[in-house]
């Protein structure tokens, strides 16, 4: 059953792909564009004359994918055994609710949430009442909300490979990769005002110390 439960949990795919020829996939090239410059501040802002779901949509796409590709590289070392809560540090611990199949927060193991949380996740990604990809076809009223949750519990998964994994991560000769991608996922959170300063506590010291730099 665990094995089983390994097994699936290694093969989240990644979301599909952005179709060429539409609105998001010249956004999605943009987005490479300006974050190739290595100016990550400028690289999240919102580009001239463009909508801001649009431009939500397609970079949560782009961490979802950066975030399961991180997590795929520790997974071994993220297990029930060594891994029995999903924490971030001491001080902080994640229960799991969908308010769906799952309403009332259960306490599981680290790569179960994350299992949870990326299934979830690729759902509403899948969801073409939430995240629409034909042109014209409009985002739901409560867009921003909805994103908001993603983004917030995506959060989640950094914090735990920061706090539990970094050794494992430095290791690997990942943290790079990580740091970037953390880096890039803050700028972008900050700029629209997308996640609470405290959710982010978890990191806080790490956020200051990335950002601090390019003041």
């Amino acid at each position: 059953m665990n094995f089983l439960f390994r097994q699936h949990q290694r093969t989240f795919k990644p979301h599909r792909n952005i179709p060429e020829g539409t609105k998001q996939h010249d956004l999605m090239r943009h987005a490479q564009n300006t974050l190739g410059s290595g100016n990550l501040r400028l690289a999240v802002q919102l580009p001239e004359g463009e909508d801001l779901n649009e431009w939500i949509a397609v970079n949560i796409v782009d961490f979802f994918n950066q975030i399961n590709m991180l997590y795929g590289t520790i997974t071994e070392f993220c297990t029930e055994i060594t891994c029995v809560l999903m924490t971030a540090g001491p001080k902080y611990e994640y229960h799991w609710a969908d308010g769906q199949t799952i309403k009332k927060p259960i306490k599981c193991s680290a790569p179960r949430y994350t299992d949870y949380l990326m299934s979830w996740v690729q759902d509403q990604l899948d969801d073409e009442m939430i995240f629409p990809s034909k042109i014209g076809v409009p985002f739901p009223k409560n867009f921003l909300s909805i994103s908001k949750t993603i983004l917030k519990r995506l959060f989640r998964v950094y914090a735990h490979i920061y706090h539990q994994h970094f050794k494992e991560v430095v290791m690997l000769k990942e943290e790079a990769h990580l740091n970037t991608s953390f880096k890039h996922f803050v700028y972008f959170i900050q700029e629209f005002s997308l996640v609470e300063k405290k959710e982010l506590a978890p990191l806080q010291e790490l956020i200051d110390r990335l950002t601090t730099k390019d003041h």
